[in-house]
């Protein structure tokens, strides 16, 4: 196998990150149109008051990082760690540094069952479960695709996939097309744009443990994931079970980013961005790249939540904001990804 490439200390950088983390979601906390002090964040998070402060503000305070703040910056943490991760697993799985989550329809599919949920109008689990369901089902009708003209080889996954993206954007089109457009039209729309605003802990104690299971999942196959990249033969004969890894991979890679779509909605660029910025860091070793590139997704959609309270009057959809930030940092990293891709 590659060894890291002088220079790089992967190790140095996972626990560099390890510990940027849990400073940015601190520093996400006391961030917003209410700025709080660290104080008072570190008193409402540990449950003690200072005695001559006001009880009604003591208890604003509670319920300001309790339910409203935590939940919305360990909900941005989660989405772009697994987004991340899964962009990772995807790029390896696919021997291609140019795909996303969406490579297989996933994010199209989890879409098209979100709008479908909130064109139901039955509640928000309803969209949720129809997101889940919509991701897996493209997944599906890729691999389907894939194995229609024989087995199912990695080209003929890939064009599954824009298959499958196509038809569920083009039902995703015929949703918009029968929604009310004064009210369920415009919810859609600013919906799929992305928003950690409707982020509550009943949701995140729903889907984080399936998130975290995809994402703790895929760093441990990272060692096979190195094996893959040498080709299906090579992995063989070390006793690599290819079949089985790649199934697994892209399973856990699905559900982690359909998952994202049923708590956010679209956020784009994350799973196509970091792993490349984590590439440079630690080089292409998928045992160091996908636990640096989780860590890494985390911090940068923290950012950018930040960004999008902050940017203007009202909040922006942070899909927009991404986009904004990934498409010229993309450009200035272009002429170092293939250096960061190749060992």
């Amino acid at each position: 196998m590659h060894r890291p490439t002088a220079g790089r200390h992967p190790l140095a950088w996972l626990l560099a990150l390890a510990l940027l983390l849990p400073a940015a979601l601190f520093l996400a906390l006391t961030y917003g149109r209410f700025p709080l002090a660290a104080s008072e964040i570190a008193g409402a998070l540990l449950g003690f008051a200072d005695p001559g402060a006001d009880p009604g503000r003591t208890a604003l305070l509670h319920s300001l990082v309790w339910e409203i703040r935590l939940p919305r910056v360990l909900g941005a943490a989660l989405i772009g760690a697994a987004l991340a991760a899964s962009g990772t697993a995807y790029q390896a799985v696919f021997v291609n540094p140019l795909v996303s989550p969406g490579v297989l329809g996933v994010l199209a599919g989890a879409s098209c069952g979100a709008a479908l949920g909130l064109l139901a109008a039955q509640g928000w689990w309803l969209v949720q479960v129809l997101a889940i369901g919509g991701g897996l089902a493209a997944v599906l009708v890729a691999v389907g695709i894939g194995r229609l003209f024989g087995p199912a080889s990695l080209v003929m996954l890939v064009l599954g996939g824009i298959f499958s993206g196509a038809l569920f954007a083009a039902l995703l089109s015929l949703i918009k097309y029968l929604a009310d457009p004064y009210e369920q039209l415009p919810a859609i729309v600013y919906w799929l744009m992305g928003s950690l605003g409707q982020v509550d802990a009943a949701t995140l104690a729903r889907l984080a443990p399936p998130m975290l299971a995809g994402i703790l999942g895929l760093t441990l196959l990272g060692r096979a994931l190195d094996a893959l990249a040498m080709g299906d033969d090579a992995a063989h004969s070390l006793g690599v079970p290819v079949r089985a890894v790649r199934a697994t991979v892209i399973g856990c890679a699905t559900v982690a980013s359909a998952l994202t779509v049923a708590i956010a909605g679209m956020i784009g660029w994350v799973g196509l961005l970091v792993p490349h910025l984590a590439r440079l860091l630690v080089g292409p070793l998928n045992r160091y790249l996908v636990p640096t590139s989780a860590l890494l997704g985390a911090v940068f959609l923290l950012a950018a939540d930040a960004l999008a309270r902050g940017l203007a009057d009202t909040e922006l959809p942070i899909g927009v904001v991404t986009e904004l930030i990934g498409l010229p940092v993309f450009l200035l990293v272009l002429r170092n990804v293939r250096r960061g891709w190749a060992p």
